[in-house]
């Protein structure tokens, strides 16, 4: 567990770190699925995520691989303004195109915000001077620049800048100003309106994007909106993920991240860790593969599970009502699995990932010091009291932005 870290400091706007990047939060996060058709209806009709947009796999990257899967298309979905914050791939096209370290990775990515260009480029040029390999870089659909590189299991992390932002309209851009790219640009470069203002002078439509519309009975009172579901995403993230050396992995993610480990706890014996990248108390939980069995979650896949915040507390106690009226499969999980964080669900999706729903997160202020276990709420499971009093930093920490509907 080594690196060729130096005590040199870089200024990132200003500010001197210990890397020429700042994360800022998880942005998006992706999996890797038998069937994107079943998933996304999964994620879209059941959770109320957005489609922003599809790639048609059997267009884009014809071949034999499409003999295996039900339906060929990768989907981006959202749950706010972002272009993509979940992302669904056909899992034999990844092992196909892009073949993880481990049979058992369905993680596709594990991407980190960033602030500007200029950090992606220069974390690329900085990752490679640590050694560490890096598998892709350039952009992709969604309009987001990008850094791509595994971390020690072999989980792909991606840096990103610049993710497109969809509006009141709800269109995407169009098919044509997907702005693909296997590189990164010289700097200084144009700014996003520029690009639109050349697409707009080249005849391009820029209404002629993806809107998909949620055509669901909007019958649930959710805070006074009317919504196909009596509960809406608010935030994603925590990601809680199984790695080969807990200590390695912790190393990698606060070293060459810049991530900060706020606690560890005993999970059935064993040692896990809880970092974070801004005032949440984790947005990354690392867990020893061997836990896999003793938790009972499923041996096919390192992800333990995917976060999912809802907005208020009654909303998680009626989306407990509402998915189980659906046939959703649940899980007891230790509260070990999820410090800060006090009443969850862990719901399986199709493929038997595993979505950790929650309304709370815990926050860390000035002098980085989480709550001692004794300091915070107890919680009997299976008991879903009616209403909870508040704690200090209850509906702290990231705010959702605009209508929920």
């Amino acid at each position: 567990m080594t690196d060729n870290a130096t005590t040199e400091k870089y200024s990132v706007g200003g500010i001197l770190y210990d890397r020429p990047f700042k994360i800022r939060r998880l942005n998006h996060f992706g999996i890797s699925v038998a069937d994107t058709g079943a998933s996304a209806r999964f994620y879209r009709d059941l959770l109320g995520f957005t489609v922003s947009d599809t790639v048609e796999l059997a267009k884009a990257d014809p071949g034999d691989w499409l003999d295996q899967v039900p339906d060929s298309k990768i989907y981006f979905l959202r749950h706010n303004s972002d272009h993509h914050t979940f992302v669904l791939m056909p899992r034999p096209w990844v092992q196909l195109r892009e073949s993880p370290d481990r049979p058992d990775i369905t993680i596709n990515q594990i991407t980190w915000q960033v602030s500007t260009l200029r950090e992606i480029v220069e974390a690329r040029k900085w990752l490679e001077s640590q050694g560490k390999k890096i598998a892709r870089y350039g952009r992709d659909p969604g309009s987001n620049w990008h850094t791509y590189f595994p971390d020690p299991t072999g989980h792909t992390n991606e840096l990103e800048y610049g993710i497109e932002q969809i509006g009141w309209d709800g269109l995407s851009k169009p098919e044509s100003m997907w702005p693909w790219r296997d590189d990164h640009p010289e700097l200084p470069f144009k700014a996003e309106v520029t690009e639109l203002a050349e697409a707009l002078a080249d005849g391009v439509d820029l209404t002629s994007g993806h809107r998909w519309a949620d055509r669901s009975d909007k019958t649930h009172d959710v805070g006074g909106v009317l919504l196909g579901r009596p509960f809406k995403a608010v935030r994603i993230g925590p990601v809680g993920i199984f790695v080969e050396d807990v200590a390695e992995a912790q190393h990698f993610y606060t070293k060459m991240l810049g991530l900060t480990a706020s606690e560890d706890t005993a999970v059935e014996g064993h040692r896990a860790a809880f970092l974070r990248a801004n005032t949440e108390h984790h947005s990354i939980g690392l867990f020893p593969l061997a836990l896999r069995s003793a938790l009972g979650v499923s041996e096919h896949s390192t992800l333990l599970s995917f976060g999912i915040q809802l907005g208020s507390y009654e909303q998680l106690r009626t989306a407990k009502a509402f998915l189980e009226e659906r046939d959703v499969k649940f899980l007891d999980l230790p509260q070990e699995i999820h410090p800060g964080i006090d009443y969850v669900l862990h719901a399986v999706d199709p493929d038997g990932h595993v979505v950790q729903l929650y309304y709370y997160m815990e926050q860390v202020g000035w002098d980085g010091a989480v709550r001692r276990p004794d300091q915070r709420r107890k919680v009997t499971p299976g008991v879903w009291p009616e209403a909870l009093e508040p704690l200090s930093d209850t509906y702290g920490g990231e705010t959702f932005w605009g209508p929920l509907g």
